[in-house]
C-alpha cells in the first residue's frame, strides 16, 4: 500500500526531490503516515480502514490537534492525501 500511495502522490505532481537533490514532499508524506501509524499503533491497512476517524482527531479541534499541526500541518496534509488515495 505504501508503494501505491507513493505512486499516487507522484501522479498528483508532488515532488520526489528538491532542486538540490534532497528528499521532498513524497518522502515526507510517507514518513508522516508511518508516524501516524506508530502513534495509532496500527499499520497502513489499519489506518486506511479508519482514516476518517483518525483524520478527525488530527484536524483542528481534534484530540490530537497538536500532532496534526507538526511541521506546518504536514501531518494533516499527509493524512488528507492518504484519505483521498483511499477513497479512489
Amino acid at each position: 500500500m505504501k508503494n501505491s500511495f507513493e505512486d499516487f502522490l507522484i501522479k498528483k505532481g508532488y515532488s520526489l526531490r528538491t532542486p538540490s537533490g534532497n528528499p521532498s514532499t513524497v518522502y515526507d508524506y510517507l514518513k508522516r503516515i508511518d508516524f501516524v501509524c506508530k502513534v495509532e499503533k496500527t499499520d497502513w491497512n489499519g489506518l486506511a480502514n479508519n482514516i476518517q476517524n483518525i483524520l478527525t482527531e488530527y484536524e483542528e479541534g481534534g484530540t490530537k490537534e497538536q500532532l496534526g499541526a507538526k511541521s506546518h500541518n504536514a501531518v494533516r496534509c499527509a493524512l488528507r492525501c492518504f484519505k483521498e488515495f483511499i477513497e479512489k
